[in-house]
């Protein structure tokens, strides 16, 4: 079968995910009333800003406010302000975010409402180490979660019980009504996950925090394992008086995107195959298994008959080996990926962060075909050394296939599109 380009094909699918979780149209969805006092913008995530430009288009009424946002995630608003701060690892600016954020809510009274912006991200971006820890300490956090291997879950919960903030601390602070509006990034949108919960409480305790701890044999700072064995980390419970008139609402999801994507392939005359929104596990093991499906198509037409497009979302971790590579979870996908399909021609893949950042380069992910590790020995490149040093941003830079899309504005967690024709 003659197709069109299948790069630019897996591209225009990557696009109807991101278009499908566009804030605005869940934020005009999810409108809470006016109320009688105030109304007060908080929020924090890669996408908070653009959440926040799509309120101030639908808001009718007085607003004010302040979301933190990565560095070159801003854009231009008119009553809230934007601060950018360091993702995946914590700064200062974050730390300055974080105290925004609570002062613009602890005032508030009871016919005041604060509209919570939460989406990916907002982990990192909210730094607030608890009494006796340092900035310092919650960037080494951070450097160890991310290279523990850990499911994003995992890490929140540590997080939101080493932080001032998080675990619903931010929504405590304050008499208002809460209501968040959330684009979830996390597998089983559970909302109290997404950038660890700032105004969404849920039943994990710090013994959970220390079992995870101990799980991944994580090297926490004394003074963080010292905060974790006094009771004064516990985070406020869902059942907490104070959240009782508090309302969530998920406003996008990676599930609602696949569709949207699978809507895309269809339109274009080819079938789709959701495997699942919410597959965790290490990033290079779960590229086998997608291979190994793209194979049993490739060469027996089962369990898909060709041609067909298997998509699938989640979010896959790395556990950092030594090396110093760079590169994120999905361009780390789609070489795994690569090494298992060397030699279909039929095979081609896209991986990507629907955030547009995989990790900390400049890239949204990487294509991927049969072809691509018999280009990179061509380009100098040891394919498997690549793997093995977490390397995959440089292998595919030299082979020009990044994935570049900048900031998307949205954050729906990984996009996986596999076609084979």
């Amino acid at each position: 079968m003659t197709l069109f380009s299948p790069r630019d094909f897996l591209a225009s699918l990557f696009s109807a995910a991101v278009r499908a979780a566009d804030p605005l149209t869940g934020i005009t969805a999810h409108l809470p009333k006016k109320p009688k006092g105030k109304t007060v913008v908080v929020g924090a995530g890669k996408g908070a800003a653009q959440m926040a430009r799509a309120l101030e288009s639908v808001w009718k009424g007085p607003l004010e406010g302040v979301v933190v946002t990565r560095y070159g995630y801003g854009c231009e608003t008119r009553y809230i302000e934007i601060i950018e701060a360091a993702h995946p690892v914590p700064d200062a600016a974050g730390l300055t975010g974080s105290r925004r954020l609570m002062e613009a809510v602890a005032g508030l009274g009871e016919d005041d409402l604060v509209i919570a912006l939460i989406c990916g991200g907002g982990s990192a971006l909210l730094p607030s180490p608890p009494e006796g820890l340092t900035l310092q300490d919650e960037i080494l956090l951070n450097e160890l979660l991310l290279a523990s291997g850990a499911p994003i879950s995992d890490m929140n919960v540590v997080r939101k019980h080493l932080s001032t903030i998080k675990g619903g601390r931010l929504a405590a602070t304050t008499k208002a009504r809460v209501v968040s509006l959330i684009v979830s990034d996390i597998p089983g949108d559970n909302p109290a996950h997404v950038a660890s919960g700032p105004t969404v409480p849920d039943n994990s305790t710090r013994h959970d925090a220390l079992r995870i701890i101990q799980q991944y044999s994580l090297k926490l700072p004394q003074a963080a394992m010292d905060h974790l064995s006094s009771p004064k980390a516990d985070a406020p419970r869902p059942d907490d008086p104070i959240f009782a008139r508090h309302a969530h609402h998920i406003i996008a999801s990676a599930s609602v995107s696949l569709e949207a994507a699978a809507d895309s392939a269809r339109a274009q005359g080819i079938a789709p195959a959701i495997l699942s929104d919410s597959i965790e596990g290490e990033s290079r093991y779960v590229a086998l298994m997608h291979a190994a499906i793209a194979r049993e198509v490739a060469g027996r037409d089962r369990p898909f008959s060709r041609p067909v497009v298997i998509l699938s979302g989640g979010e896959t971790t790395v556990t950092l080996r030594t090396g110093g590579g760079k590169g994120g979870r999905n361009s780390e996908f789609a070489l795994a990926m690569a090494l298992a399909i060397d030699g279909y021609d039929s095979v081609h893949v896209l991986a990507a962060d629907t955030d547009g950042i995989d990790g900390s380069e400049n890239n949204a992910g990487a294509f991927a075909d049969g072809s691509t590790v018999k280009r990179l020995r061509a380009a100098g490149f040891g394919p498997r050394h690549l793997l093995d040093t977490n390397d995959s941003y440089s292998g595919f830079k030299a082979i020009g296939d990044l994935f570049e899309t900048g900031p998307t504005g949205t954050n729906v967690n990984d996009f996986r599109a596999i076609l084979i024709v």
